[in-house]
């Protein structure tokens, strides 16, 4: 009987609550905090469920991971509807904690892989180079415009700097791809399917790192490329995606453009649908889940992709 542990982070604090017996702890976030909620843990086999918070929870799931404790991460919005759901409409890091802890022992909620430092570490660099092809979008929009000397000169001077910046962040990514032996297997995988190149491998990887773990359907609901269905009686509404993680999305929606031109099949495929009526959008979402799937199929075999893999 596993132990159901429930834990809320915070810049400063961890507050843990204990499913039974019914106890609560805060600890402070850092490294003695962390060993000492694994001492108040204890030897028994345990669960702890926590909802990810960026770079807090990262130090906090590393000892988890060392301990041999199994941690599963829940989306936030799925553990307040919980909440709601119970009947707790207040919000306090030690409520959460204990809705948490109820959650995990209620639902079947499945543990995933944590990722290791050098994922962590290319997900952070890729954030940062998503916000600095942002900037450079908005002060070449802003150059185009300028009239002043002095504030034409400003803008020039940091697109140059946001290029030499650009450049730095890809070649670390580089070298770090390069240092992880079967990251790079992965990655050179994935460029191998027509329109993918190494940036958006890259960001594939680090937004799911769980590709070529997954059945098809498990990969399409995860990227938010799975169509919900909508029905209540006799009435039937028009399936929709939702959720799901949005930078994967951002990150297959070129590829799969390109894919048009240069797959066969994605392109017989993408005019089916749109000789069948379905908006230019609905169709280029098709085929964003299409490569997905493939990307996950190639992934799990260990192979490039060739034509017959489309």
């Amino acid at each position: 009987m596993q132990h159901i542990i429930g834990v809320d982070i915070s810049k400063p604090t961890l507050d843990a609550f204990r499913l039974s017996p019914a106890e609560h702890r805060q600890f402070p976030n850092d490294r003695a905090g962390c060993a000492a909620l694994i001492r108040w843990i204890g030897k028994p086999a345990a669960r702890v469920v926590f909802e990810p918070t960026g770079a807090y929870h990262r130090l906090f799931e590393a000892t988890l991971v060392a301990a041999g404790i199994e941690a599963v991460k829940v989306n936030p919005r799925a553990a307040r509807r919980f909440a709601e759901a119970t009947g707790r409409l207040a919000k306090t890091d030690r409520i959460d904690a204990a809705i948490l802890a109820r959650m995990g022992a209620v639902l079947d909620l499945e543990g995933r892989p944590a990722k290791s430092e050098t994922l962590h570490d290319l997900r952070e660099l890729s954030v940062a180079r998503q916000a600095l092809v942002k900037d450079r979008i908005a002060m070449t929009n802003r150059e185009q415009i300028a009239v002043n000397p002095l504030i034409r000169r400003q803008l020039r001077a940091r697109l140059k700097q946001i290029g030499a910046q650009l450049k730095e962040i890809d070649a670390t990514i580089a070298a770090l791809t390069v240092g992880d032996p079967e990251l790079s297997r992965r990655r050179d995988i994935l460029t191998s399917i027509p329109g993918i190149g190494s940036v958006t491998a890259m960001a594939i990887l680090t937004e799911m790192p769980e590709l070529g773990q997954l059945d098809n359907k498990q990969a399409a609901s995860l990227a938010g490329l799975a169509p919900m269905t909508r029905q209540s009686g006799t009435w039937t509404g028009r399936a929709r995606i939702r959720g799901g993680r949005a930078g994967l999305r951002r990150a297959l929606y070129m590829p799969a453009l390109v894919a048009l031109r240069f797959n066969d099949d994605l392109a017989r495929k993408y005019q089916d649908l749109k000789d069948a009526g379905k908006p230019s959008k609905v169709a280029i979402t098709a085929i964003m889940r299409k490569l997905l799937i493939l990307a996950n199929a190639l992934l799990r075999d260990g192979r490039k992709w060739n034509e017959k893999s489309a």
